[in-house]
């Protein structure tokens, strides 16, 4: 990959350099059919997903985009290193495509790898509007395989992305199909005792959320390349080849977490970067990341490609086999993920609605759950005359079993492999090359992602985005971003335009993403070089969380002097997001 500081020079050379590859895409309505139910939305070409875009490192594209619907639309290149006026969210970095016009993007190619393109306007990437990146490298990959297939994962829900959102509005437990149920209780009971399954129950219903908390969206089909669970796509491969498998999740809300029954998993890549190989039994893919593992089947027999969401309550499937037919046995879900006290270390910026008393400032839970800093005296509604005695030991406060830096010590969340094995962490993630030299960040910014459960609002250090000023960047600076998750969701944060250096502990070897999972109860630092300047988006990449509030505007100030002004002429021209 070139050294990111190019990208202010590659975008004003750019004009005088021979395009090596045209395409054209047109965004179309279209009828998607999942194997459970059939529906209209929004693809291009004709079908959703979109087709598989391939272009080489150091080509420079020609993509016309030719709006075929009856409303406004965008193509962001989710993960590509551009100049900000290619980047393709409206209001930010241009006004968006209109009805029946054509936009032609053109941009270098500064990277390698396994990326994706959704639209960025309203909510068609949840209706459709998706497809897959794929980048050959100009020099030779440092991992060998034989055939490549991409693998992307879908949530297609019946119900429209405007539809979803208006009955999350309305209540926020709309969707939720897993709420506990009396049988539930009576286990509970028998595990933890009656006092102390009461007092937990009294606890999560004064706090009005349920340990069921997990997904916002349920009752969807996951999909694989547009195919559901029993329409089944199927990759061909010859015993002993090394076959790449390039995951990609654009679900609007589902984590996946996936296993090859019978197969270990190489990871190779994350995010479109290389990295030091990890094998696996089983890895958690956020929304809007990418893996690239490597797997090796051996025997002239079908494997199962088992996608199972965080929550337990979907899947997708695909299949490995020697021949087109063929199928292996598809494992059931596991039992639900539930939450835990521990999921609710970052309470102090929680809006409850109910918990107008609320001490905020000494409330410090950190990642224990504990809950000693709470000013409980005002909490209107809830009775705590029976909790003098509460076993905090023996509520859901936590489980025991594995602990991964990346989850609140205790967490329901915390993953495992259905086999024992190897799960994999971010902790696992080092750089195949160190795409910067580590040196000391120039400030650190906090963002404290915040919501309101009840009311369905999502924001960032409690502000929505229509509320609130840009994040402001000095070109050439490096900025370290602390995120503290003070709700009980997990939170894809994806900033556009630069990447993201996530810190597990490596030094120079910290891996290099697009999009950072920050899990309830934790803190989790990344840093920036700040090398792009323009106008970028810096949001949660969950659909309903963005369109609710969880998204900034990114000002990189400074940089080559025609940017700037490209930057301020878009500054006065761009319209609403």
């Amino acid at each position: 990959m070139k050294p990111r500081f190019l990208t202010g020079l590659l975008s004003l050379l750019m004009p005088a350099m021979v395009l090596a590859g045209e395409y054209d895409l047109t965004v179309d309505r279209v009828k998607i059919d999942t194997g459970d139910f059939v529906k209209e939305g929004i693809g291009y070409n004709g079908a959703s997903p979109g087709p598989v875009m391939r272009f080489k490192e150091g080509e420079n594209v020609k993509i016309n985009v030719t709006n075929n619907l009856d409303e406004m639309t965008s193509i962001h290149w989710h993960g590509l290193i551009l100049p900000f006026n290619q980047d393709g969210v409206p209001g930010i970095s241009f006004p968006g495509i209109k009805p029946g016009e054509t936009f032609t993007y053109e941009f270098p190619i500064q990277q390698a790898g396994t990326y994706w393109y959704h639209s960025h306007s309203g909510f068609q990437e949840p209706d459709g509007a998706y497809g897959a990146i794929v980048i050959e490298p100009e020099e030779r990959e440092p991992f060998r395989y034989d055939r490549e297939y991409v693998v992307q994962l879908t949530d297609k829900h019946p119900h429209s992305g405007d539809r979803i959102m208006r009955n999350l509005k309305m209540m926020a437990d709309y969707y939720n199909r897993q709420q506990l149920t009396v049988g539930d209780f009576f286990s509970e009971v028998s595990e933890n005792g009656l006092m102390n399954t009461v007092q937990d129950r009294m606890a999560w219903g004064s706090m009005r959320m349920m340990k069921a908390d997990v997904e916002d969206l349920q009752g969807f089909t996951g999909l694989i390349n547009g195919k559901g669970p029993d329409q089944n796509w199927t990759g061909i491969f010859e015993p002993g080849e090394r076959i790449r498998l390039r995951f990609i999740n654009s679900s609007a809300m589902t984590y996946f977490d996936i296993r090859i029954p019978g197969l270990d998993m190489t990871v190779v890549q994350a995010d479109g970067n290389n990295v030091q190989p990890v094998t696996v039994d089983e890895f958690r893919i956020g929304v809007a990341e990418t893996y690239d593992v490597i797997v090796r089947p051996k025997d002239e027999q079908a494997y199962t490609i088992f996608a199972e969401s965080m929550g337990r309550s979907g899947f997708a499937r695909a299949t490995l086999a020697p021949e087109e037919g063929m199928e292996a046995a598809v494992p059931q879900l596991r039992e639900a993920a539930r939450l835990t006290m521990a999921d609710m270390g970052g309470m102090p910026g929680m809006d409850h609605g109910s918990m107008a008393g609320m001490d905020h400032e000494n409330m410090d839970m950190g990642n224990s759950g504990d809950m000693s800093g709470m000013d409980h005296s005002n909490m209107e509604g809830m009775d705590h005359s029976g909790m003098s005695g509460m076993d905090h030991g023996s509520m859901t406060m936590g489980k025991e079993g594995p602990t991964d830096p990346f989850y609140a010590k205790g967490s329901g969340l915390t993953p495992t492999a259905a086999n024992g094995g190897k799960f994999l962490s971010y902790a696992d993630l080092k750089a195949q090359d160190p795409l910067y030299e580590d040196r000391e960040p120039t400030r650190e910014i906090e963002l404290r992602l915040t919501g309101n459960m009840e009311r369905y609002t999502w924001s960032i250090n409690g502000v929505k985005y229509e509320d609130a000023d840009p994040i402001r960047l000095k070109y050439g600076e490096r900025v370290r971003f602390k995120f503290v998750n003070e709700t009980m969701m997990t939170h894809p944060m994806h900033l556009h335009g630069m990447w993201s250096i996530l810190d597990v502990g490596a030094g120079q070897w910290n891996p290099i993403k697009h999009t950072v999972s920050v899990n309830p109860g934790t803190t989790v630092y990344m840093e920036t070089e700040v090398d792009a300047p323009g106008q970028w988006a810096f949001h949660c990449h969950l659909s309903y969380h963005a369109a609710a509030g969880m998204f900034r505007k990114v000002i990189v100030e400074g940089g080559p002097d025609s940017t700037q002004a490209k930057t301020d002429a878009i500054a006065e021209d761009g319209g609403e997001v």
